[in-house]
């Protein structure tokens, strides 16, 4: 406006041309746009700068520490596992106290207790999240720390409360995990976990797009869908970390169908406060001080665990 309203003075009272007014008048367009690219183009390099700095602190800072693996590598890991005394503190807080105990190959452990008593530290540990104080993690009889990051992070799939779902097809989504899975199997890990009758009433089948984190589907169908995910990806240990925490009582029992019918062909190992939704686990460990403070069955620990009595019967008073 201002280029404008002196050009039109010196038309005016300055005796310029029509024509070469409007010849500056396309120049100084050309100057702002010219200066607008600039200004552009100085923004996105500040971001990109800030971004890099960022980026570059967490690969080459000393602030923070850079995961180790070892060279051994499992071919075909079986899906044994044993705590040996191990100790873990985070933050300078005590978490995990020479805590010890061993899982066998295809069984399902349990593991509860109140708020902060390590139950997902454990997990961590296990996928070498974190490194352990003292003490020893061995996955099939080898120490974790002699293994390659492949026979760890390879053989272990989380399902976690929140499992995310991608804006794609339902066969998409599963082939992200594994791109060389057939259509076979994924109908037959659809099946294992009770979703395949869903699928078949939608439009597309497993054509169908489900929305970005899968809003078209119910909490319920993408736990499953996350379960059937793993079974695809044949990894001999599934962690659920509070899987069904967030699930309705008809919804966590479907869930908890699903567990039963991959039960005995993994090793699972389940975090749950909801303690309905483990009973049926081989073994449940009662998690307090970071240690272990009983085990056994659902019904060893109601006759033997004061404390786990007094969490299961507190479940059944609230619900």
């Amino acid at each position: 406006m201002a280029i404008i309203m002196l050009l039109v003075y010196m038309i005016i009272n300055r005796g310029l041309e029509v024509a070469l007014a409007l010849v500056l008048y396309n120049y100084f367009s050309r100057l702002y746009f010219f200066a607008t690219i600039v200004g552009n183009l100085l923004e996105k390099i500040k971001d990109f700068n800030l971004s890099s700095s960022r980026i570059y602190a967490i690969i080459n800072s000393s602030k923070f520490s850079k995961e180790k693996f070892g060279k051994v590598h499992l071919e075909k890991v079986e899906g044994d596992f044993q705590f040996k005394k191990v100790s873990f503190t985070y933050d300078k807080v005590p978490v995990l106290s020479n805590l010890s105990f061993k899982v066998k190959a295809n069984e399902t452990v349990a593991f509860v207790g109140k708020t902060g008593e390590g139950k997902s530290t454990i997990f961590n540990l296990l996928c070498k999240m974190y490194d352990i104080d003292k003490g020893e993690i061995l996955i099939d009889g080898v120490n974790i720390n002699d293994l390659d990051k492949e026979s760890i992070r390879g053989n272990i799939t989380v399902i976690s409360q929140n499992p995310y779902i991608f804006n794609l097809s339902i066969i998409d989504n599963f082939r992200l995990v594994k791109n060389d899975v057939t259509d076979e199997d994924i109908e037959e890990a659809c099946r294992a976990v009770c979703l395949d009758k869903f699928i078949e009433t939608l439009p597309d089948g497993y054509d169908t797009i489900i929305g970005e984190g899968g809003v078209n589907l119910s909490g319920g169908q993408k736990q499953r869908m996350a379960i059937a995910r793993a079974l695809i990806q044949r990894t001999e240990i599934i962690l659920f970390d509070e899987a069904t925490s967030a699930l309705d009582n008809e919804t966590q029992k479907e869930i908890q169908d699903a567990i039963d019918n991959i039960k005995s062909e993994y090793t699972i190992l389940i975090i749950a406060h909801r303690l309905s939704t483990i009973i049926n686990a081989d073994r449940i460990l009662y998690l307090e001080g970071g240690n272990i403070l009983a085990e056994g069955s659902h019904e060893e620990l109601l006759k033997n665990c004061n404390e786990y009595k007094m969490l299961y019967e507190s479940e059944i008073v609230n619900n």
